[in-house]
């Protein structure tokens, strides 16, 4: 092994890397943000019925255009202005992997997507960050003001994890002011206020990235897409992103959840009617301070008792996620908004634990 590769090697050994929960069999999994919302049945039914459209010996010859006019249908925008990817993960590492450099400085929140900003790091781009208020918002004016030394904007909205989402006003704002690439990462979208996608059409340096693992239930098929201008776009699927970056089986899942979405859509609902029952019930104990969500899971802050709620919880079998320090506050937690009775089933753990 030469000196070289042997330093490289050294110089990434420090780097932590995406940390990704540990799965437990058997658990009530509320660490991941996944859509539990959606029947098993019916993703069951949904997976037989894309396996029956697949010949997997074949090289998805057509599979991504297919794919992308039916997200034009969906979207209500025009089809060369959409690209594909291997989930949004990969779209973001293509993105910083081929327009950013050390030199490029990104604009964006802290905390932040943490795969976003790891691999900030792989790649050495120098991040600026706005950090959150005691509240867990931001200002668009303070956050406007860090861009003039920035080349790049990633906004996650909603925010992981914390759950903010800026007002379309304020996201305008920011459009309207900023002239580099602005990133709006949506991957929990479908359970905010609003989407940007319309916004692309007038705005060429908007890039739009969102994905079919939350609202859609199907993150272990890793699908991710984005809306930009049609220019990047062709550039970015004709010669940055692979050949066949979706397997058959997936992009005839994603056709067929697509295609459906208006059954799916009404899950959301749903959804949104239970992060609020969690977060009335959460803040009902004075030891907690709970975070305003538009997302599909909740922030919240134990102070010194964390480690013990996360302990009492997954003996009981309720895996939440485990975050620690965020900004002023030292003993963060986030859980999933699930099912009604997995919902009910965390808040009862709750209970019993401050009986």
């Amino acid at each position: 092994m030469n000196k070289e590769f042997q330093k490289k090697l050294d110089e990434l050994s420090k780097l932590d890397g995406y940390q990704k929960p540990k799965k437990i069999s058997g658990s009530l999994k509320l660490d991941s943000n996944e859509n539990f919302a959606i029947a098993k049945q019916f993703q069951s039914d949904l997976i037989d019925a894309a396996k029956k459209r697949c010949d997997v010996r074949e090289y998805p010859l057509g599979g991504t255009e297919k794919l992308v006019a039916q997200l034009s249908k969906f979207l209500k925008v025009s089809a060369n202005t959409i690209g594909v990817g291997n989930g949004s993960d990969q779209i973001l590492d293509l993105f910083l992997a081929n327009f950013c450099t050390r030199k490029t400085r990104v604009l964006t929140s802290e905390p932040t997507f943490s795969f976003f900003e790891e691999r900030c790091k792989l790649y050495r781009i120098p991040m600026i960050k706005v950090p959150f208020s005691e509240s867990m918002t931001l200002d668009v004016d303070q956050f406007l003001s860090k861009s003039k030394n920035a080349d790049v904007i990633y906004i996650d909205s909603p925010n992981n994890p914390t759950g903010f989402q800026f007002s379309k006003n304020d996201i305008k704002k920011i459009i309207k002011k900023f002239k580099g690439p602005i990133i709006i990462d949506e991957a929990y979208g479908e359970f905010s206020d609003y989407s940007t996608v319309n916004l692309v059409k007038n705005n060429d340096n908007l890039i739009v990235i969102r994905t079919f693992s939350k609202a859609f239930g199907l993150a272990g098929l890793r699908l991710g897409y984005f809306v930009a201008n049609k220019k990047f776009t062709d550039i970015f699927s004709r010669v940055i992103q692979y050949p066949y970056p979706l397997n058959s089986f997936a992009i005839e899942a994603g056709i067929l959840a697509l295609q459906k979405s208006k059954q799916i859509s009404s899950i959301f609902s749903l959804i949104k009617r239970e992060r609020e029952r969690i977060i009335k019930s959460l803040r009902s104990y004075d030891i907690f301070n709970v975070f305003d969500s538009k997302a599909n899971f909740i922030l919240f802050d134990a102070e010194d008792l964390d480690e013990r709620v996360y302990n009492i919880l997954a003996d009981q079998g309720i895996s939440i996620r485990k975050l620690g320090k965020l900004g002023k506050y030292e003993g963060c937690l986030r859980v999933t908004v699930g099912t009604k009775e997995m919902n009910s089933k965390f808040l009862l753990a709750i209970r019993d634990l401050f009986r």
